[in-house]
């Protein structure tokens, strides 16, 4: 039965009139995706945050190191403290001419400023590096600078430098310990069968040059040899290697000389 075309008109207009309240009812609906907007506002915050901390959390190890150096050398050997310049504290040294005030009523140098005053060419030129850490001042001599390759013959340029060091540590009070390191490759020679050998030959050779040509007290001192087992470099490259060849002459904080083993003749033996 055929449909008339009045009937079949306002069946399509129907049609379309319910096809237009579909679409309008779609367009009306929340897009399924829309949570990764605030996903992704989410995760931006978040790297931001963990970026913040990370940047405030940071610590200068160079400045921190200084000042609890500074700190230490004031307690040292003080019984009253002078008081630098903020600006002198933050370097971790006192300013020239000024330290410490010790028992006697006489002023106690900086050990810093004195062993930079001794050996400040070296030290720019970085064939010497003076750094602290929890024993006190570190100087660290490379082999390259002061034996030759497997001997503990000090080079004429090293006991130089060690001459103009001892000048220093004669005004300073504090204990003095030298320590011979090398890398891992294994030595064997009429001199010296082992790296013990001769990390310990080369600590002492600077310890008895430091006596008999520095004139310093042989109670003040100390040698230990570490072969090759307290590096600071990677030993599988040449340049971890030569930073590892080293002799480390250490100028004591209280702490650490309160650990030696006293003198002899310390009456608190």
């Amino acid at each position: 039965m055929a449909l008339s075309a009045p009937a079949s008109s306002e069946r399509a207009v129907r049609h379309e009139r319910e096809l237009a309240r579909h679409l309008r009812r779609r367009s009306g609906t929340t897009p399924r995706d829309r949570w990764l907007i605030s996903y992704a506002d989410f995760i931006t915050l978040l790297f931001a945050f963990f970026t913040t901390m990370y940047a405030i959390s940071t610590v200068d190890a160079s400045k921190l190191s200084s000042v609890a150096v500074g700190m230490q050398t004031a307690f040292d050997s003080a019984t009253v403290e002078v008081r630098p310049p903020p600006a002198a504290i933050m370097r971790g040294v006192l300013p020239a001419g000024r330290g410490v005030v010790g028992a006697g009523g006489a002023a106690v140098p900086d050990a810093r400023t004195e062993i930079e005053r001794a050996l400040g060419d070296m030290l720019s030129s970085h064939r010497l590096q003076l750094t602290a850490d929890r024993r006190g001042l570190v100087l660290t001599i490379p082999e390259a600078t002061a034996f030759p390759a497997g001997s503990a013959d000090m080079s004429p340029a090293f006991e130089a430098a060690l001459t103009r060091l001892s000048d220093a540590l004669q005004r300073l009070p504090h204990g003095v310990r030298v320590e011979g390191h090398t890398d891992d490759m294994p030595i064997h020679t009429p001199q010296f069968s082992s790296n013990w050998e001769l990390s310990t030959a080369r600590a002492t050779h600077v310890v008895q040059f430091l006596i008999q040509r520095g004139a310093l007290a042989p109670g003040r001192l100390s040698a230990a040899g570490y072969a090759e087992f307290h590096p600071v470099g990677e030993n599988a490259t040449l340049e971890g290697r030569a930073h590892n060849r080293r002799v480390d002459v250490i100028v004591l904080n209280a702490a650490t000389s309160a650990a030696e083993e006293p003198p002899a003749n310390d009456p608190n033996r």
